[in-house]
């Protein structure tokens, strides 16, 4: 029975940091109404709720006596290999699906763009910024504490695709709705959140959820090899956000393209050929394992 219980307490927390965002989300959007020209109540209630999961770090280590090495973190200067070492490994592994995109034009280069060498400068470091940003909130919050913190109690293939999951799943709890500014009480944000949940039933997002599930499993997979590989897993990481938010600004998609399902509106690239993409490339890889496992019996050493 506490098997199960584990697999529902990191949705037991996610619902706790969505009802706090709500509550907060309006006062915040009072205050910011006050001020001024208010940001949309959606767009708050989004950002809190990802600030209350990072902070939950914090009392969820200490409730499960997770210390920085339970999590993944190594010390300073392997930590630090690690990340150059994951940058590499994510930089490899999703530059073929670009090749794919390109040969097949559901990418073109947007010729409209500068394309001087301080604007491409001014692009390529912005984006590593904000893609070690996301890196450093998405990787110890999944891939150190829900997924390891599951592994107490499930087997390591479950653990490693239930936290993909839920990490899959935080993408699409979103509303598009805007509520008129005269009609916000504080009960707006539960039925954004309401409306946040009904979309994880829509179809136009399963080609993402797909991708972002087997991004969800590849790390998994890379963060259960060794006691502390979180630097890897955020390496990783960095290196393929970078990539996605430099072929948006190098690129543009192309709709008329024949394979253009491929893709989902998501952000361009993740989609069924970045699913069957990792899959494979994990496929690959647990055969190697058994072989190497195989010959190693063999020899016996």
């Amino acid at each position: 029975m506490m098997r199960y219980l584990a697999v529902l307490l990191p949705l037991v927390v996610l619902l706790v940091a969505m009802v706090l965002a709500c509550l907060l989300g309006y006062i915040i959007y009072v205050i910011a109404v006050t001020l001024g020209d208010p940001p949309p109540l959606r767009k708050i209630i989004s950002k809190t709720t990802l600030a209350l999961l990072v902070l939950s770090i914090f009392p969820l280590t200490a409730y499960l006596k997770m210390d920085k090495t339970a999590l993944g973190f190594a010390p300073t200067a392997w930590f630090l290999k690690q990340l150059l070492q994951g940058f590499v490994l994510g930089g490899s592994t999703l530059l073929p699906v670009f090749v794919v995109l390109f040969a097949l034009d559901i990418q073109v280069l947007d010729t409209s763009q500068p394309w001087t060498a301080v604007w491409l400068l001014k692009k390529t470091s912005v984006s590593l910024l904000l893609a070690l940003l996301i890196s450093w909130l998405e990787e110890p919050l999944f891939r150190g504490l829900v997924l390891m913190g599951l592994a107490r109690r499930l087997s390591r293939a479950a653990a490693i695709v239930t936290s993909a999951f839920y990490y899959a799943a935080l993408h699409f709890l979103d509303s598009k709705t805007e509520p008129p500014a005269q009609d916000i009480n504080l009960l707006s944000g539960f039925k954004l959140l309401a409306e946040a949940f009904a979309n994880l039933c829509n179809p136009a997002i399963y080609p993402a959820f797909a991708a972002l599930l087997m991004v969800g499993i590849f790390l998994g997979v890379l963060r259960t090899q060794r006691q502390t590989s979180l630097g890897l897993c955020i390496g990783c990481h960095t290196a393929w956000v970078w990539q996605i938010k430099m072929s948006k600004a190098l690129a543009n998609s192309n709709p008329d393209a024949d394979y253009f399902y491929l893709v989902s509106p998501y952000d361009g690239v993740v989609g069924y050929l970045v699913a069957a993409w990792l899959l494979l490339v994990l496929a690959g890889y647990g055969g190697w394992q058994c072989l190497r496992h195989s010959k190693t019996r063999q020899t016996g050493i």
